[in-house]
């Protein structure tokens, strides 16, 4: 998902979901602790809220979003399976109730459950040892068949191709904001001389002075 902020730190999703309802869904599989950091998970739901409204929209239509986070520790060290966070009143411990929720799965669980045997698939080297026939499809078709190692090469390639394109773009823009700073301090040029001067194109214009006004 992009960030609405030129040089804003973009995420990018394991699976991106949306219910009947409108509900979103992220959720991510990750190994490292840094990458499970309690705040990585707020900046998350930010940027999935973000996208949810169009200008005018009120902010009662906004639908409930939830971030899954399977985690290869128990993040909270209790021996559940799952840990489940709400935002709360602390004066009443009521929930809040504004639709955010984010939900920590122990990737340490080995209950004899759904939730066991769902983590154990997630750590299964093949197909014929998992529990889901859905996963194992899955798992069989993108890892083990040629057509399917194709299909994910061949997405990678694309996803480098365009972080590459993003990164180009972003030093563009800098390389302009720079300019631009330079000519209004050095020269005493307007903003609009500015932007004359260098031949700036107008959807470049706004952008700049979107990030001029911060």
């Amino acid at each position: 998902m992009r960030s609405p902020e030129i040089g804003g730190r973009d995420i990018t999703l394991d699976v991106h979901a949306i219910d009947t309802d409108g509900t979103e869904f992220d959720v991510e599989v990750q190994g490292s602790s840094e990458g499970a950091h309690v705040r990585r998970t707020r900046f998350h739901s930010a940027v999935m809220d973000s996208r949810m409204l169009k200008e005018g929209d009120p902010f009662k239509v906004l639908k409930d979003s939830y971030g899954v986070f399977f985690y290869k520790h128990d993040k909270f060290g209790q021996g559940l399976p799952m840990y489940h966070v709400d935002r709360m009143v602390l004066e009443t411990g009521k929930p809040f109730e504004d639709g955010s929720h984010i939900i920590y799965v122990n990737g340490k669980y080995e209950g004899d459950d759904e939730i066991g045997k769902l983590i154990e698939d997630f750590h299964a080297k093949t197909s014929e040892s998992m529990h889901f026939k859905l996963l194992a499809d899955g798992l069989h078709h993108f890892k083990e068949t040629e057509e399917g190692r194709d299909i994910v090469c061949e997405s990678v390639r694309k996803y480098a191709e365009k972080q590459s394109q993003k990164s180009a773009e972003e030093s563009r823009i800098n390389t302009l904001i720079q300019n631009v700073k330079v000519l209004m301090k050095n020269a005493s040029f307007t903003l609009d001389q500015a932007f004359s001067n260098l031949e700036v194109s107008d959807s470049d214009r706004a952008i700049i002075t979107r990030q001029l006004q911060k």
